[in-house]
């Protein structure tokens, strides 16, 4: 694999989060960071969405998922952050330059940052924010009977089947660990299996592994080997190291898992992508570093920064450097970063959000 990306500096600003999708409906992908989106296909547009309450270094916006949430049409998008301590949709107005009103969808507490999975089944997201110290909590949109979104949401506080404290940590990740077709969650210190019912019955409680003191979010849930079993591939978020595990069963269902190292050099993998982006119709792991995950005192917040691209073997990761080096040259990825075919040739870009700008590398191929 020879990868080859066009870096394009698009903005100074240092929003931590960005999302692709068509903002003003004219069938081009726009870009959405912060308090801006910039407008498709060229992006040299920049059009202000609204203020985003700043902290110290950061600005509480830490995810960026598209989702029509009132059902006018028109894609808004989820948000939320770590000060703020509640999950936000923020309401696009189909109008450029006027201000996207916040809405609050429930107070939550702290949260990490937000992904969006289908935890019930039925074909459309759910939303589930990693609030470390607080309880699993799965916000799903209602819907009329045309099947357009109303504006509200529905909590759904999971509960636990063998561990009395019902909490997460820092880091998430959702898949089929059980084998049984449904998803389950992956924790700090376990994994939760999902029950026939997501939210009426009990989510039983494996305490498998100890997987860090912070890892990413997500953790990713993939079928590495072709096994029928899935592995998981996570990131040190504010220390040292990227890893994936496999587990052994026995005769009598007890799982045994394994880490190998994939990086164990580099630090701050906090958002991890499992597709293809070399167009061998395998998927690759993209990730990288956030620069300054913490202002000071993460291990490795001082080294060189960059993203990459890790190619599976069929037994190992083979890391490919796509930029790397010191503050203004190197790039990191943000706490959710976003990948998508933004000029309509078949291969995926990346946008890469953070406190260190806001950067596009549009993929060239193997040219």
């Amino acid at each position: 694999m020879a990868l080859h990306f066009r870096k394009r500096v698009l903005a100074a600003e240092r929003y931590e989060s960005a999302g692709i999708f068509d903002v003003n409906g004219d069938g081009i992908p726009d870009i959405v960071s912060g308090a801006f989106w910039y407008e498709g296909p060229d992006f040299r547009r920049q059009h202000r969405l609204g203020t985003v309450a700043a902290f110290d270094e950061y600005y509480d916006d830490f995810s960026t998922i598209p989702m029509d949430v009132n059902g006018d049409g028109r894609l808004d998008f989820i948000t939320g952050g770590w000060w703020g301590n509640t999950l936000r949709w923020r309401e696009n107005p189909g109008v450029a330059g006027q201000e996207w009103p916040e809405h609050i969808i429930a107070e939550t507490g702290h949260i990490e940052t937000t992904r969006a999975w289908d935890v019930d089944g039925d074909g459309e997201l759910e939303l589930v924010p990693n609030t470390p110290g607080g309880p699993l909590v799965v916000y799903k949109l209602l819907r009329d009977a045309q099947g357009r979104g109303t504006g509200q949401f529905a909590a759904h506080k999971l509960k636990f089947r063998g561990r009395a404290n019902d909490t997460q940590g820092h880091g998430l990740g959702f898949g089929d660990l059980a084998g049984h077709g449904r998803g389950d969650f992956v924790l700090t210190h376990g994994w939760l299996e999902a029950p026939a019912r997501p939210y009426e019955d009990e989510w039983i409680w494996h305490p498998e592994f100890n997987l860090g003191r912070a890892p990413s979010v997500p953790i990713l849930v993939v079928d590495l080997n072709g096994d029928g079993k899935n592995e998981l591939i996570l990131g040190e978020g504010h220390a040292y190291g990227l890893s994936w595990w496999d587990y052994t069963l026995a005769a009598d269902g007890a799982r045994t898992w394994r880490r190998h190292d994939i990086d164990p050099l580099s630090s701050q993998y906090h958002d991890l992508q499992w597709l293809d982006i070399d167009g061998d119709g395998a998927p690759e792991l993209i990730t990288g570093k956030r620069f300054r995950a913490h202002p000071q005192g993460d291990e490795g917040d001082k080294d060189p920064y960059g993203w990459y691209v890790f190619k599976w073997t069929g037994e190992c990761f083979v890391k490919h450097v796509i930029d790397f080096g010191p503050l203004g040259t190197g790039k990191g990825l943000g706490i959710h970063f976003a990948v998508a075919d933004l000029n309509g040739n078949g291969r995926l870009d990346v946008v890469a959000p953070g406190k260190d700008g806001l950067v596009i590398y549009y993929n060239e191929g193997n040219a």
